[in-house]
């Protein structure tokens, strides 16, 4: 058999790699709980009814068939796109099992049939925040979502190195209620175009809206220059009344902005700005969006992204307004592990191998990795009686600092120091509790 060709968009990690993964994901999760938030995992297939909206993502959606499906097969399926499409369709089917405000996090696989490139991918994993209301939900969850992934960066960024981040936000219905007072009647149209600011820049995004949505020159260049102001305090307030539009939408979506951007810089100073560019191409967002950038690495774009919807679940009697923060784990870790900017000290979970005197000892070595599993020390025996410079080679290459050699009372091994000592299986451990388990490490 020929060797397979890796496939485009589909990435696959090394050991290594996977251990800086999970890393990760233990560090999400353990933020996430600590918040309150309780883990749910959807199926990976929805109703193309579902997933067809008007957002942007629509034509990227993968279609799901049987390979021999005949006229019968009349449902059609689609691989979902994001974590929060499924979750309204969950929430309605298991509303009456639910207490609200309801506070869910979500690891899982999705799918986006786009064009591969770096940091963006055709199946890759995400990592949800949403907090979910009955008939209502309070504005200041506005707040606490994004706070809530902030934290949950700024941790990666203490324990494993990660940059830290800036994240980016804007209301909704500031930008909506600016082009109401314009005059505009297509809103959604003008924020999905307004979307492109950050990647085509202020002169091609009034040329779009020109020409694709036919506005005068005067209207569009006043959404550029809405579209252009970015601030790291409140000031943004004066410089969108400095535009000379007004609208109650507008309003209400700048008292809803200032408060974000001032209870950010009360927890996370200098990790958030207000920046009026920031649309988000969906549809269901109804208020406060997010994109968020690693500082050093802005050309990967927006790794961690979200907002308000307010009409995403409803059943025609009872809506569940909501609010949610997506990471992209994939696309935040696959550009920083193919540069190697992690080290990771050994790339298998073993902290010691067992050593076998002969095949008919191997029962002994067994027994001391069972007692050292049940205290916690993860180990394996040495695949073959070699003689133990061989045995001590094969725990190097694979980077196990310890080799067990006797019994239950034996003696223990730091293969890098050369250092030999008396053990007892019942009692020991490593000195270094760093040595229990991999460490991962940014990059020197």
């Amino acid at each position: 058999m020929a060797r397979p060709k890796p496939l485009s968009g589909f990435p696959e990690y090394l050991p290594r790699e996977r251990m800086v993964e999970l890393a990760v994901l233990d560090t999400l999760r353990e933020t996430f709980e600590l918040h309150g938030f309780a883990n749910v995992e959807t199926r990976s297939v929805e109703p193309l009814t579902q997933l067809s909206r008007k957002g942007e993502i629509t034509k990227e959606v993968y279609v799901v068939r049987r390979l021999h499906a005949d006229e019968h097969d009349s449902n059609e399926l689609g691989l979902h796109f994001d974590l929060t499409v499924p979750l309204a369709r969950w929430v309605l089917e298991h509303s009456g099992h639910l207490q609200f405000p309801f506070r869910r996090y979500q690891i899982q696989k999705v799918w986006r049939g786009e064009r591969p490139q770096e940091g963006r991918y055709r199946e890759f994993t995400q990592a949800d925040i949403d907090i979910l209301g009955q008939g209502e939900l309070a504005a200041h969850h506005d707040v606490e979502a994004p706070l809530v992934m902030l934290e949950a960066l700024e941790n990666l960024h203490e324990q494993i190195g990660l940059a830290p981040v800036l994240m980016h936000v804007n209301n909704r219905k500031l930008s909506e209620g600016f082009y109401r007072g314009l005059g505009i009647e297509d809103t959604l149209a003008v924020l999905q175009l307004v979307d492109k600011y950050a990647k085509i820049g202020p002169q091609a995004t009034q040329e779009l809206l020109v020409s694709e949505l036919g506005l005068t020159s005067s209207v569009a260049d006043k959404c550029v220059q809405l579209a252009g102001i970015r601030s790291s305090d409140t000031g943004f307030v004066q410089q969108v009344r400095d535009l000379g539009v007004s609208d109650p939408l507008l309003e209400e979506g700048l008292t809803e902005l200032v408060t974000l951007v001032e209870q950010a810089h009360k927890r996370v100073p200098g990790r958030l700005c207000a920046d009026l560019s920031i649309a988000r191409g969906l549809d269901y967002y109804t208020g406060s969006v997010y994109e968020t950038e690693l500082v050093g690495h802005e050309a990967m774009g927006s790794i961690s992204s979200g907002g308000r919807y307010d009409s995403l679940a409803s059943d025609g009697k009872n809506s569940y307004p909501g609010v949610g923060i997506s990471l992209g784990v994939t696309r935040l870790l696959a550009p920083l592990l193919a540069k190697n900017e992690f080290v990771v000290s050994r790339s298998v979970p073993t902290c010691v191998v067992v050593a076998v005197d002969n095949e008919d000892t191997r029962s002994g070595a067994d027994e001391v990795a069972a007692l050292l599993r049940a205290r916690g020390v993860p180990c394996e025996v040495a695949p073959k009686a070699d003689k133990y410079g061989k045995q001590i080679r094969y725990a190097d290459r694979r980077g196990i600092p310890f080799v067990w050699f006797g019994g239950l009372v034996g003696e223990v091994k730091d293969i890098r120091s050369g250092e030999q000592q008396p053990a007892d299986a019942q009692e020991w451990m490593p000195s270094d509790h760093t040595d229990l388990w991999p460490q991962v490490l940014p990059a020197e």
